[in-house]
């Protein structure tokens, strides 16, 4: 398993760490990634669009404020969440705990 930390992620603040559980020969060009994504406190991902795939959090640990095109609600362990295509999303730590995730990229 390959870790990250990703400064400044889609325009977020801060920094973002992404624990790929799947490399890309294991994704096999179905999904854009299988990932635990953790968001420290008083960071953030910044809102993105996504075009041709859509994505899907799975709320472990922690709490924040989801984006979800411009809706704006309240996260926290066992919430999921998802994009459609051609739509975008955002996320928050909005706690004083680290926001932990599943984070799974599927292609249209």
């Amino acid at each position: 398993m390959k870790t990250e930390r990703v400064e400044n992620m889609c325009g977020g603040k801060g920094h973002v760490i992404i624990k790929h559980i799947l490399g890309e020969k294991e994704l096999n060009g179905k999904c854009g990634l299988y990932a635990q994504v953790t968001i420290e406190p008083g960071c953030s991902l910044g809102y993105h669009e996504h075009h041709n795939e859509s994505e899907t959090y799975y709320i472990l640990s922690g709490e924040g404020e989801y984006d979800d095109n411009g809706t704006k609600r309240s996260v926290k362990a066992g919430d999921v969440t998802f994009t459609p295509d051609g739509c975008g999303h955002g996320l928050v730590n909005t706690g004083d705990t680290d926001l932990v995730f599943m984070a799974l990229i599927i292609f249209d």
